[in-house]
C-alpha cells in the first residue's frame, strides 16, 4: 500500500512510518522538518512543504497522483495550547488551512481514506473524570478548537464525496520505541522536563493549585508506540470498510499527574533534581483522562505500556542523544 504521512518526519510521525515500513507499505513523507528531521524516515520518499502553504494543494495532488497514495496519515499541525492561545489566528491558519489543502488535493486525486491526528483538547474540561467519545465537546483554548473543525471538515468530506476517515484524539504522548525516535521537539511535558535538565535549570510545574489530589494537571499518558500502533489498527480498519465511529479516544485510561511524571523521571534518572513552581498556564484543563471502550471493541487496540515504561524509554532516548544529562 503506498500511504502518504504528513509530518511524518516528527516524533509520533517517525514511528508510524517505521512501522508501517517494517510491515512492507510504500511511504512518502510531505514535512516542512520544522520540527522533523529527515534522517528519521528511513528510505521514505521526502517531500519538503509546508501542508498550509498556497502551493500546497498543487504540490500535494501531483505527489498523491505520481506515488499512487492510496491513503493518508495526517499529522502535521501545530500543537502548543500556550502558543495557540497567544496566537489564534495563525493557529487557524496553519491547522484549518492544512487541513482544507489536504483534503482539496484527496478530492481532486480519488484518495479517499484518512487517519486524522486529532487531540483529546477537543474536550475542554467535561465535567467527568473520564471522558467518552460521546460527550459535549467544548474545547478551551484555539488549538482544540482547530482539532474539532478538522473532524467537522471530514464529517462534511465524508458527506460531499465519500471520504472514509477516522479521527484519533490522542491523550498525553511520551516516551519512544526506538531510542533514535525520541521525542526531538520540546513541546510535551516529558522532553520538557528533560530540556531544563540539560541546560542546567530546574523543571517548571505550571500550577500546582489545581483541585487534584497533588494540586497538579493529570493526564492520561499513552506511550509513543502504543499510540503508532493504533494508528496501524485504524488504517487497516479503513481497508475493512467504514466503521461504526469515526472518533476514537487512544489513551490507557488511568491518570497521572504533572508531579507524578516529574517523581517518576527522578526515579529513572536517579537524581532529586529540584522544581521550580510558576503559575497556571492559560488553557490548560485540570484533568483529562480517555474511555477507550470504542477502540478497543471496534479496531481491537488497546495500550500495553504504562508510565513507568514511557518515563524508562524517554530517559534512554534523551541519553542517547546529543544532549546527554551528568547526573550529579
Amino acid at each position: 500500500m503506498s500511504i502518504l504521512v504528513t509530518g511524518g518526519a516528527g516524533y509520533i510521525g517517525a514511528h508510524v512510518v517505521r512501522l508501517l515500513q517494517q510491515r512492507g507499505d510504500k511511504v512518502i513523507v510531505a514535512d516542512n522538518l520544522s520540527t522533523g528531521r529527515a534522517d528519521r524516515i528511513g528510505d521514505a520518499v521526502l517531500v519538503n512543504v509546508d501542508v498550509a502553504s498556497d502551493k500546497a494543494r498543487t504540490l500535494l495532488a501531483n505527489v498523491m497522483v505520481d506515488e499512487d497514495v492510496e491513503a493518508v496519515i495526517h499529522f502535521a499541525a501545530r500543537k502548543q495550547v500556550g502558543e495557540s492561545v497567544e496566537r489564534p489566528a495563525w493557529y487557524y491558519q496553519q491547522n484549518v488551512g492544512g487541513l482544507a489543502n489536504i483534503l482539496m488535493a484527496m478530492g481532486e486525486t480519488g484518495v479517499d481514506k484518512m487517519i486524522f491526528s486529532s487531540s483529546a483538547a477537543v474536550y475542554g474540561m467535561p465535567p467527568v473524570e473520564v471522558v467518552s467519545e460521546d460527550i459535549e465537546k467544548r474545547p478551551i483554548n484555539p488549538y482544540g478548537e482547530t482539532k474539532l473543525i478538522g473532524e467537522w471538515m471530514m464529517a462534511d468530506c465524508e458527506r460531499a464525496w465519500g471520504l472514509n476517515w477516522i479521527g484519533l484524539r490522542y491523550f498525553n504522548v511520551a516516551g519512544a520505541g526506538w531510542p533514535d525516535l525520541a521525542d526531538p521537539a520540546v513541546l510535551n511535558l516529558v522532553p520538557m522536563v528533560l530540556d531544563r535538565l540539560a541546560r542546567g535549570d530546574s523543571p517548571k510545574i505550571f500550577g500546582a493549585d489545581y483541585d487534584t489530589p497533588d494540586g497538579t494537571c493529570i493526564r492520561d499518558y499513552i506511550h509513543v508506540m502504543d499510540l503508532a500502533e493504533a494508528h496501524i489498527f485504524a488504517m487497516d480498519a479503513l481497508d475493512k470498510g467504514k466503521p461504526e465511529h469515526r472518533s476514537f479516544n487512544v489513551g490507557t485510561g488511568v491518570g497521572t499527574s504533572v508531579r507524578e511524571i516529574i517523581d517518576g523521571l527522578r526515579r529513572v534518572s536517579g537524581w532529586d533534581f529540584p522544581v521550580e513552581e510558576l503559575e497556571r498556564r492559560a488553557g490548560d484543563p485540570p484533568q483529562l483522562i480517555g474511555d477507550t471502550t470504542n477502540i478497543t471493541v471496534d479496531l481491537g487496540w488497546k495500550a500495553n505500556l504504562g508510565v513507568e515504561e514511557i518515563l524508562e524509554s524517554a530517559w534512554e532516548g534523551w541519553q542517547q542523544g546529543p544532549r546527554r544529562i551528568d547526573v550529579p
